[in-house]
């Protein structure tokens, strides 16, 4: 239980040094960039192709989603499903949420133009559902408030796309079609690679202290220890409540508008100059 602590507390630091990368960039309470990537499976099984092949791919593939901060860290990382699910379908099967459906993950508590937030969010594109654990752009924007938000927004949920491209880049084997016929062994390959990459991040990282003026800034964000009962039955209820505060369609809405304040009031006047 000593160890499961120790391990628990250094998860809430990384949460709240995400945090706090993210509060500068304009973004409260924001956790990372969620996307899919697929990896084609040369010696994928003739019987399995039609489920591994999507039409705009041509070819069996297998997705990875990952969700990645922009020191290009891989927190998340799912693989496995097959090629012909979109980025929806792998959501669905993905373990990104069990951990805070279970009471295991950092308490995200935040504050964006005076209203206060208890689940952190991911920066994702349109294909992902309006739930408050996601922060899309906005779509053909028309007034100057939205194009901002949107330009930012965008900018920053390429730090995913920069982590598979470095990820592929430093690992050849990723970038080019996998020809092991065992599908176990491709999922355990791509492991290996993640973990090499992260460990190469955390060597390469420079530790940059960012100042946040609390005074300044109000709406700082900050991460709690997670509320898990070690040993303890999950309630049912509770893992519901969890569930339907992961999925707030409102809180969506309102969190986005807050935002669009938010990044306007902090980067307006440099936009208009």
């Amino acid at each position: 239980y000593r160890f499961l602590n120790r391990a628990l507390l250094d998860l809430a630091s990384d949460v709240e040094r995400l945090l706090q990368v993210n509060e500068s960039r304009g973004f409260p309470g924001m956790l990372g960039s969620i996307d899919c990537m697929h990896w084609r499976w040369e010696k994928c099984p003739l019987a399995w192709r039609g489920q591994f092949t999507r039409g705009d791919y041509g070819v069996p593939t297998i997705v990875l989603e990952a969700v990645a901060s922009q020191d290009l860290h891989i927190w998340h990382a799912f693989f496995g499903v097959a090629g012909s699910n979109n980025d929806l379908n792998v959501l669905n099967q993905s373990p990104l949420f069990f951990d805070a459906l279970k009471g295991e993950a950092p308490q995200v508590q935040f504050s964006v133009n005076g209203n206060e937030y208890g689940t952190g969010y991911y920066l994702a594109d349109g294909i992902y559902p309006e739930w408050a654990a996601f922060m899309k752009t906005i779509p053909l924007p028309q007034t100057e408030k939205h194009k901002l938000f949107a330009k930012h927004q965008e900018g920053a949920r390429k730090d995913v796309e920069r982590a598979f491209g470095v990820l592929q880049s430093r690992f050849t084997i990723v970038r080019r079609p996998a020809r092991l016929w065992r599908r176990k062994s491709v999922g355990r390959i791509m492991l290996a690679c993640v973990i090499l990459h992260n460990m190469i991040v955390e060597d390469e990282r420079e530790e940059a202290t960012i100042h946040i003026d609390l005074n300044e800034n109000p709406g700082a964000s900050f991460a709690l220890p997670p509320e898990v009962n070690i040993g303890g039955n999950l309630c049912f209820a509770d893992v519901m409540r969890k569930k339907a505060t992961v999925r707030s369609r409102p809180q969506h809405t309102q969190l986005k508008n807050d935002l669009v304040e938010h990044i306007w009031h902090k980067f307006g006047d440099n936009h208009h100059n």
